[in-house]
């Protein structure tokens, strides 16, 4: 027999949250082991004694967790979200018949706490996942990955002195079609100091911005991205943005320019907990943040009654002072060195007694002096053979090339650390 439901709503009924929620739910187990009350008197000093009650401040860090779990960045959506998962909201603390919180609430609370609670919320966490026995400390592997900024390219401004780069910009910029069509769009506030306003980088530093925005200016409109407002070429060095001035343009291939942070993220190989997490520049490279990230988790362990052994991360991370300072932190490092590494010219061989090389023909290219590369700024060590020595050698036209009278090359200072 065919069955036919017709649905009437119940004008009394008896509804328990916790019985429609399975044991194996996670939000449920989570529930079970996640004890916030710590929180009560960390946030204590942050609210008045008069006034509206604010929003529980252990429901506010639940909401902030569930929004990591479900991958929502927007405090609209979230509220949105949560309102229609049981489960959630057995989380939460909250009924089916209770209102949630205003979204609003949510971004004003976030602003309300200093990084140091956020912090100590982190730490206090990490240390409930170490009594599971979920950390091991020995193995870490560190990664980045870029976030972005709540703030727009079109609204970038230039950097003072206003009125000598806007006249260096019109000399040498090329401009695009896409360009001419993109309106400048006015911020409504400027938070950035003098030092973020002002240019700090060097003539030279310009001069390669002018060969580059000449190059790009051609075939800016094909490229990934272009038909974004505020996709024209500018660079970090001559531009800010007044909304967010610690933003910073940042770029990967086959995506588009766009303001980020650089978040570096390091998370214990045992069960895949995030042990340490910070936000940088985007301007900056991976292995320029490394000694940072490292100094951060050793502290963070040792106050845990964790060993820190091995330091695991990808290409990004390498360079010869990174692997110097690890040793000498008593780390293990597994850092594959970048491609553009060598030890020295092709079929070269180093004696690492006597500090030289040997060239193909067995002559003695010694060590001459240490120096800072001004362009990459990291230390070298040079190497040159006299004059007498190359003169009669039959390799000398394809070694030394045209206008060279001895063979002179430089090696990164820390070769026995690669």
């Amino acid at each position: 027999m065919q069955g036919k439901k017709d649905y009437q709503e119940k004008l009394f009924s008896h509804f328990q949250l916790s019985e429609r929620i399975p044991k194996n739910n996670f939000y449920k187990r989570l529930k079970g082991v996640l004890d916030l009350h710590f929180l009560y008197k960390l946030t204590k000093e942050y609210y008045g004694d008069s006034g509206q009650k604010s929003i529980d401040p252990v429901v506010f860090f639940k909401l902030c967790l569930v929004g990591y779990l479900e991958n929502l960045i927007s405090d609209r959506q979230l509220i949105a979200h949560c309102s229609m998962r049981l489960d959630i909201l057995y989380f939460i603390g909250y009924d089916i018949d209770e209102e949630l919180p205003w979204h609003s609430t949510i971004s004003r609370t976030r602003q309300l706490f200093p990084e140091s609670v956020y912090e100590e919320v982190f730490t206090n966490v990490l240390e409930l996942c170490i009594e599971k026995g979920m950390v091991s400390g020995h193995t870490q592997a560190i990664d980045s990955a870029p976030v972005k900024a709540n703030a727009s390219m079109d609204t970038l401004e230039l950097k003072v002195p206003e009125e000598e780069l806007d006249e260096h910009l019109r000399k040498v910029r090329a401009i695009s079609s896409m360009d001419k069509e993109t309106p400048h769009r006015k911020s409504k506030g400027d938070k950035s100091d003098e030092g973020q306003r002002g240019i700090t980088a060097s003539k030279k530093e310009l001069d390669a911005i002018k060969v580059r925005n000449k190059k790009w200016a051609k075939d800016q409109d094909q490229r990934p991205g272009a038909g974004n407002k505020g996709a024209k070429y500018t660079s970090n060095k001559t531009h800010y943005n007044p909304t967010d001035p610690d933003a910073r343009i940042s770029v990967k291939p086959g995506k588009a320019r766009k303001l980020n942070y650089l978040s570096q993220l390091s998370v214990d190989t045992a069960h895949h907990v995030i042990t340490d997490i910070r936000a940088y520049h985007a301007d900056g490279k991976d292995n320029q943040q490394l000694q940072d990230i490292v100094q951060r988790l050793q502290r963070r362990l040792w106050q845990q009654g964790l060993v820190f052994e091995n330091c695991v991360a990808d290409t990004g991370y390498s360079s010869g002072e990174n692997y110097a300072f690890l040793e000498n932190q008593g780390l293990k490092s597994f850092i594959p060195p970048h491609g553009t590494y060598k030890g020295g010219p092709t079929d070269f061989i180093y004696n690492e007694t006597a500090d030289h090389y040997i060239c193909p023909q067995g002559k003695v290219i010694p060590f001459t002096k240490e120096f800072l590369d001004s362009r990459t700024k990291t230390k070298k060590k040079e190497y040159r053979a006299r004059k007498h020595v190359c003169i009669d050698c039959p390799m000398r036209s394809s070694c030394l090339g045209k206008s060279a009278q001895e063979k002179k090359f430089s090696v990164t200072y820390y070769r026995a650390e690669y």
